[in-house]
C-alpha cells in the first residue's frame, strides 16, 4: 500500500485530500516530524519556500526523503509558471516524479484521477509509467527549464 501525505496552508489542499476520501497524513506547523515508515507520494501547494519550514522539516526527519515515491503540485494557473512550484523544485531537487497538478482543490475529474494513480501505485504499478501531467510531458532536468 502507497501512503499519502500533505502539506496545507489555507485549507484548499486539505479540501482535495478530503474530497478524494484517501486516508492521508496531515503535515502540520505544530509536529511536523511524522516518520513515513512506507513509501507515499506527498501532496503539496504552491508557495514560497519561506512558507515551506514545516514542509522541509517534514521531509528530512527520518527516511522520508527516501521514502517519497511522487509527488502532486496544487496551485492557481493564473501564476503561470509559478503554478505548482513547489511541486516542481522538489521534483528537480529530490529526483521525483510529478504524477498530477491540479488547480486549487480539484474537480471531480482530479479526485478520480488522483484516485486512479493511487490504486496504480498502490497494484505495484512504478511511478515512471503513470502518465505525467501535460506541462511536464518531456525531459525537463533543471529548475530553470520552468522559468
Amino acid at each position: 500500500m502507497v501512503a499519502i501525505a500533505f502539506y496545507s496552508i489555507t485549507g484548499q489542499t486539505k479540501k482535495f485530500v478530503v474530497k478524494t476520501g484517501l486516508k492521508a497524513h496531515e503535515i502540520t506547523d505544530d509536529f511536523p516530524q511524522h516518520e513515513m515508515k512506507e513509501k507515499y507520494v506527498l501532496i503539496t501547494p504552491s508557495y514560497q519556500d519561506f512558507m515551506m519550514d514545516s514542509l522541509v522539516d517534514f521531509l528530512n526527519y527520518k527516511d522520508n526523503k527516501k521514502n517519497l515515491i511522487g509527488l502532486i503540485g496544487c496551485g492557481n494557473r493564473n501564476f503561470n509558471d509559478l503554478f505548482a512550484q513547489t511541486a516542481k523544485k522538489l521534483s528537480v531537487t529530490l529526483k521525483v516524479p510529478i504524477l498530477y497538478l491540479l488547480e486549487f482543490s480539484g474537480t471531480s475529474t482530479d479526485v478520480k484521477n488522483v484516485r486512479n494513480i493511487m490504486e496504480k501505485l498502490s497494484g505495484g504499478k512504478d511511478t515512471q509509467k503513470v502518465e505525467k501531467p501535460k506541462e511536464l510531458r518531456g525531459k525537463i532536468s533543471f529548475l530553470s527549464d520552468y522559468r
